[in-house]
């Protein structure tokens, strides 16, 4: 069977969703991602594992009306042209104007992956307005058809409901998120000296950025010898983003040092003490919170939707207060308090992620959902009932 994959992004192709991909393509279907910009290694990796790529155009922020048809009409005709037994698409706009595709092309099977609600259900965008009414009414129109959607957290299908996305009689399916593979991501054993808090995302104000700098900032005068860093790239035009231009002033600020964006994380990660995601954005569940857990890194994050999900608070982390500075620098003092705390919750962490948040069981989770599995089960070991909840 022919599998088209729509994407907003070509790196995620690979870094989010290449176990998936190769997963489906072992099975023994043909798979075609597609992704509306190039990316040179992205497109050398899909061809060295046979998985076709195609680019249709897209404005991945904001809302441009013509480019956006463009975007549909790109999708219909690659549909006419692929003729595929199913389509899955994940974020925001592969999803609404895929599944409007799919419709409008012949009701092509059409699933969908949820791994966010994103800006405008997080308290800077939660606002009535036309652009949250034009979003809400094509988001219900991309699924209205969907034969599942995947999310990610318990909090997003209520949402989905009460902002007339979804309604009752849909088939929504909670999964562990994206996964991570925990032999990759390996258990590293704690840095010597004091704890070093690492901060890994987007530079945006609803990430948390600036509760992290005033945290650091407040015990830092306490406990000298403690580190902060935030790694994560600047966000330009995003409507809460944080410039390179403003990195020097935060920098002399607060004793936080940011380093610049990596392909690689896992270096940082391991060199780092404890996880810090102070995030109030409408996460989906944050990969990094993951791969921090498959390290073996406690993790301080906050009491909001997907965030505080893999969290079992007290034993695997701490979940306190979105933007709420005085907390986060509350849970940081506890580590610094108590220096083994970080061990012990940081092996919790990765027995947590191994067990439930592991890729190849998520994975296995999604294709057997989709009924595409059928080839593959014997190299993929079987997921627990519980992994997936219909809800």
């Amino acid at each position: 069977m022919k599998i088209l994959v729509f994407s907003s992004l070509a790196y995620s192709l690979v870094n989010f969703r290449g176990a998936l991909l190769c997963l489906m393509k072992e099975a023994g279907h043909d798979i075609v991602a597609v992704a509306p910009d190039h990316d040179p290694a992205v497109e050398q990796w899909l061809k060295d594992h046979g998985i076709g790529f195609k680019i249709i155009s897209m404005n991945r922020t904001g809302m441009k009306p013509l480019e956006d048809i463009r975007t549909l009409l790109g999708y219909m005709r690659l549909i006419l042209k692929e003729r595929p037994g199913v389509i899955l698409a994940y974020t925001q706009k592969p999803i609404i104007y895929g599944g409007i595709a799919a419709r409008l092309t012949g009701n092509t099977p059409f699933y969908a992956l949820m791994s966010g609600l994103g800006y405008l259900f997080s308290p800077d965008g939660a606002k009535p307005g036309l652009v949250r009414t034009i979003f809400l009414r094509l988001y219900r129109e991309g699924v209205r058809k969907a034969v599942k959607i995947f999310v990610f957290n318990r909090d997003d299908h209520k949402d989905m409901l009460d902002a007339g996305i979804v309604d009752s009689k849909q088939n929504v399916i909670q999964v562990p998120g994206s996964g991570v593979d925990t032999t990759r991501f390996i258990q590293q054993p704690l840095p010597a000296g004091a704890p070093h808090f690492l901060m890994v995302g987007r530079l945006m104000r609803d990430k948390g950025v600036y509760e992290f700098l005033a945290a650091a900032k407040a015990v830092k005068d306490e406990f000298p010898e403690a580190r902060f860093s935030i790694l994560g790239r600047a966000e330009e035009f995003n409507p809460t983003g944080i410039s390179k231009e403003d990195i020097p002033q935060l920098q002399s600020d607060y004793p936080v040092t940011f380093l610049a964006e990596t392909t690689d994380v896992r270096p940082y990660l391991a060199e780092s003490s404890v996880f810090v995601l102070p995030s109030f954005y409408r996460e989906g569940l944050p990969r990094t919170i993951l791969e921090a857990m498959a390290t073996g890194r406690a993790v301080i994050t906050t009491d909001t939707p997907g965030c505080r999900d893999p969290i079992v608070d007290g034993e695997s982390g701490i979940i306190v207060p979105p933007q709420d500075a005085a907390a986060l620098a509350t849970a940081m003092r506890t580590f610094l308090q108590n220096p083994d705390q970080a061990r012990q919750m940081g092996e919790k962490a990765r027995a947590i992620a191994v067990d439930v948040y592991d890729v190849a069981k998520v994975n296995d989770i999604l294709v057997g959902h989709m009924g595409l599995n059928q080839a593959a089960t014997a190299s993929v070991p079987p997921a627990p009932q519980m992994m997936a909840k219909q809800i």
